[in-house]
């Protein structure tokens, strides 16, 4: 019977020392190697850390140590390859990775070219993305640059090709892209100016009971627009001929249309 309990006991200690946590980083290679934070296991015998993979490999780091590297050059990733690294510990520890924002996507992007076509297609160029990010296409109208559009960047090194449909107001138009990587800040590509045969559009009436108009001469013609009330509220927006303003409160009103600013007065 003690035999019996003995080995019982034998077998809970053997399972319990390999029982087993697991940290999983899944991001984009940027070019540079984790740092990750060791303690000893709670027996104070041996460090937390067993074993790190890379993509399923095992790594040759030394990990017996209070703090040690994960050296991705090791595996000959190219920036912007995907990368899951996978640290196997002891469970009754945890180790701490010192930097996981270096497999975050980062704004890397160099334009190569950039053009707006005769069908109002707007085309640009990149080589150097390290990473999937979206890039936010803008258009500078009335003293802003106002976000007309939006496409996934593909996140690779090599040369990639975007292009968006944009509708130019009449005159000078200018057109960026833009990404925000996990920093927070943007990074913007140069300034594209089109200059557009797209007709002059104006507004009526100035004192509006149900509804707003834009013309061109005297046809009606779709505009992009925005309405602000006197506290700089945004109370409309969108892209169309005539505005429904039967709901607006009675006040004065600033319009954004076309390449201009306006107001008006809602009776």
């Amino acid at each position: 019977m003690k035999k019996i309990l003995f080995s019982i006991f034998c077998l809970l200690v053997s399972t319990a020392s390999f029982s087993t946590g697991v940290i999983v980083l899944e991001g984009i290679y940027q070019g540079k190697n984790l740092y990750i934070q060791n303690p000893f296991g709670s027996s104070g015998v041996g460090f937390c850390v067993q074993e790190v993979r890379v993509n399923g490999n095992v790594t040759t780091d030394e990990i017996a140590s209070s703090a040690f590297e994960i050296d991705l050059r090791n595996f000959q990733f190219k920036l912007g390859d995907k990368v899951e690294i996978k640290i196997i510990h002891k469970d009754d520890c945890k180790p701490k990775v010192l930097n996981p924002e270096v497999l975050n996507p980062k704004s890397t992007f160099e334009i190569v070219s950039m053009s707006v076509e005769k069908d109002l297609t707007f085309k640009w160029s990149t080589k150097g993305e390290a990473g999937k990010l979206p890039y936010s296409i803008e258009q500078f109208r009335w003293n802003k640059w106002v976000k007309v559009g939006e496409i996934e960047g593909v996140g690779t090194a090599e040369l990639n090709n975007y292009s968006f449909k944009v509708v130019p107001h009449s005159g000078k138009n200018q057109y960026r892209v833009k990404q925000v990587d996990y920093t927070g800040q943007p990074k913007f590509s140069k300034t594209l100016d089109y200059m557009s045969s797209s007709p002059v559009v104006t507004f009526s009436p100035a004192k509006v009971s149900k509804e707003i108009s834009f013309f061109n001469g005297d046809t009606p013609i779709e505009t992009m627009f925005e309405i602000y009330d006197q506290f700089g509220n945004i109370v409309k927006r969108g892209f169309a001929s005539t505005v429904d303003a039967s709901t607006l409160t009675k006040g004065v009103y600033y319009l954004n249309y076309d390449n201009k600013m306006g107001e008006f007065i809602k009776k």
